[in-house]
């Protein structure tokens, strides 16, 4: 099986052969042990994939929306400071991915989402809430969160740098990873082993389809091991 150069084939590939399990596993084979985002960031439906590259938001706690323009000056003062040039700095293939406030209120939502797939984003991970989830899932956007809450971010929060170095307990993500999310997590694949750890992923997926049929036909847990290698 060949690894198309091109992300959109690429990650095509991806959601229709690989899952965050498998992906893992070969991470942590390769040294690469903490990969996986906080289990508390999950998708909103259960069947929502995102496949992408990273595009990194960092948002800050601000409660003076109501008591006047701070000193920053610039755009940092306009309401959501950055959040609105981040959404529409998105590209082709990127997923927007957001860290970095307190878990108090909402950092995504419909109208987010829209504005995100109008520039061709193909997903959300927000290290926090979202809302809106009624029009999100109408739009079928993938979206990783903490679940729905609706509180607002404007009078409480705003987009303070966009396309730089994040790190979400403990787990880095720069700008260009490759971000894999599924119903059992979120991982984020390095760009510089991103294709090893492709193809040994879908090397390691076509594997595991052998040893589910053998145990299915009733080959002993150890057998398939020893046989397979794979469990």
């Amino acid at each position: 099986m060949k690894l198309s150069k091109t992300d959109t084939d690429r990650f095509t590939l991806c959601r229709q052969k690989l899952f965050s399990a498998v992906i893992g596993d070969v991470m942590d084979a390769l040294g690469y042990t903490h990969q996986f985002l906080t289990p508390k960031i999950h998708p909103l439906r259960d069947d929502m994939i995102v496949v992408g590259r990273a595009m990194p938001v960092l948002e800050a706690d601000d409660f003076s929306a109501n008591e006047g323009p701070g000193r920053a000056g610039g755009d940092l003062n306009q309401p959501f400071g950055l959040m609105l040039r981040a959404l529409d700095d998105l590209k082709e293939n990127e997923v927007y991915i957001c860290s970095g406030a307190s878990p108090s209120y909402a950092l995504w939502g419909e109208l987010m989402s829209i504005a995100a797939r109008n520039r061709g984003a193909v997903g959300a991970v927000v290290n926090g809430f979202s809302r809106d989830t009624r029009g999100i899932f109408a739009l079928n956007f993938p979206t990783f969160s903490y679940g729905p809450y609706a509180q607002d971010q404007r009078p409480r929060g705003k987009v303070i740098d966009f396309r730089c170095a994040l790190e979400i307990e403990g787990v880095r993500v720069k700008p260009g990873d490759l971000i894999f999310g599924d119903l059992d997590g979120v991982c984020v694949i390095p760009r510089e082993i991103e294709d090893d750890v492709l193809w040994k992923s879908l090397e390691k997926a076509e594997g595991e389809k052998e040893v589910f049929g053998a145990i299915k036909k009733g080959m002993g847990a150890q057998e398939a091991w020893d046989k397979f290698g794979i469990m």
